[in-house]
C-alpha cells in the first residue's frame, strides 16, 4: 500500500505524510548531486516514491482525498507491528461534504515536488 505511519503508532495521517514527501522531494531537487556523490540518491528516490504511491492511492477520484487511516484513540494504545493489529482501520476523507483545503494543498505540493524530483530519472512516473 505504501505510505508512512505517523510516530510510533499505526495511524496514517495525510498532512504530515504529504509534508514529508514535499521536503524529501525538495531535498533531492536542491541537493541531488550531493546525494548522488554519497550514493544516497536511489534511497531518497525510493523513499519519495513509497510515500507518493500512497498519496496517489489516497486520491482515487477528483475531489476525493483520504486524509487519515486509523482511529487516534485506539491506535495510540496499540504498540505493535502493523501486521498484528486488530484495531479499526477507519478511513477519513475530504470531499465536497468534508472540507480540508490545507491537506489538499499540501498533497498537491507533494505531487508537484515529487514530479520534479523524478523528472530526470523516471519521466513516466514524473508525469503520473
Amino acid at each position: 500500500m505504501g505510505g508512512y505511519y505517523d510516530a510510533g503508532d499505526n495511524l496514517k495521517l495525510g498532512f504530515p505524510m504529504a509534508f514529508t514527501i514535499t521536503m524529501l522531494s525538495w531535498s533531492q531537487i536542491e541537493m541531488g548531486s550531493q546525494l548522488k556523490a554519497k550514493q544516497e540518491l536511489t534511497n531518497v528516490l525510493h523513499a519519495i516514491k513509497w510515500g507518493t504511491d500512497y498519496l496517489i492511492k489516497a486520491h482515487p477520484k477528483p475531489e476525493v482525498l483520504y486524509a487519515q487511516i486509523g482511529e487516534p484513540d485506539s491506535d495510540h494504545g496499540c504498540w505493535q507491528r502493523p501486521e498484528d493489529m486488530a484495531t479499526p482501520r477507519t478511513a477519513f476523507k475530504i470531499d465536497d461534504q468534508h472540507p480540508g483545503s490545507d491537506l489538499a494543498a499540501e498533497t498537491a505540493a507533494a505531487f508537484a515536488a515529487a514530479s520534479i524530483a523524478f523528472k530526470n530519472s523516471d519521466y513516466q512516473y514524473s508525469s503520473k
